[in-house]
């Protein structure tokens, strides 16, 4: 069974109903990155930086799967289907998709400020209560810009031995994200699925829509494929 790997941006999710960082003119619900997505902000107002999560949070949980995120999960019966995501909600995984690496932390997961490894489950508001095992306080398991990106090692592995890599809702203008496609070998089929591409090369086949309609047709192409 050959290996198919999905790498997925914002732009899935905005079909899902959740805003995108870029789309919002470098926005998120008014907030600058700089005040809720960076070391500096969590440490100088973290009530500020933990409650913009919650109510990410909030908005992540209500959310549905859409066509896009239910289609990959049919892949699975001719594929070893890998998604790598850029988004931090876990609607891949409420699709039904098995396999799933999350490049910039997950939403629903808290994690210790002195103990990275103490990662717990989480689905609610957080509040001061929440303390690690050793009494520290809790935050967000998300990357925030200028962290290290700690599963990019293991997502660039993923990537060396795809067959097919399939690229959804992203401007791969991100790093260091954006060069995970040049980890796949040269023999890999490339296909993008974005309604405003940028940037792209000759070899990568262009499907010029947003997730939920473009997605589903290229599945039903690479399932064809795999049944030849």
């Amino acid at each position: 069974m050959k290996k198919c790997l999905i790498l997925t941006g914002a732009g899935i999710s905005a079909d899902s109903g959740l805003q995108t960082f870029r789309d919002a003119g470098g926005l998120w619900e008014g907030y600058k990155v700089s005040e809720v997505c960076t070391p500096e902000a969590l440490a100088h107002n973290p009530r500020q930086v933990i409650g913009f999560y919650n109510q990410r949070r909030r908005q992540a949980n209500a959310a549905v799967p859409n066509a896009a995120h239910k289609a990959l999960v049919g892949l699975e019966k001719y594929y070893r289907v890998q998604i790598i995501t850029q988004n931090v909600d876990d609607l891949h995984e409420r699709a039904g998709s098995s396999k799933v690496l999350h490049l910039h932390g997950e939403l629903n997961k808290l994690r210790s400020t002195d103990d990275e490894t103490e990662i717990i489950p989480f689905t609610g508001d957080q509040t001061d209560a929440i303390r690690s095992k050793t009494g520290a306080p809790m935050r967000p398991h998300i990357v925030f810009f200028g962290e290290e990106v700690p599963a990019f090692p293991e997502a660039a592995e993923a990537m060396r031995d795809a067959d097919t890599v399939v690229v959804i809702g992203t401007s791969m203008q991100v790093y260091p994200a954006a060069s995970l496609i040049h980890y796949a070998p040269p023999h890999a089929s490339r296909y993008l699925v974005d309604p405003n591409p940028q940037g792209v090369g000759a070899d990568v086949e262009v499907i010029p829509k947003r997730a939920a309609e473009g997605v589903p047709k290229l599945v039903e192409y690479l399932i064809s494929q795999a049944e030849k």
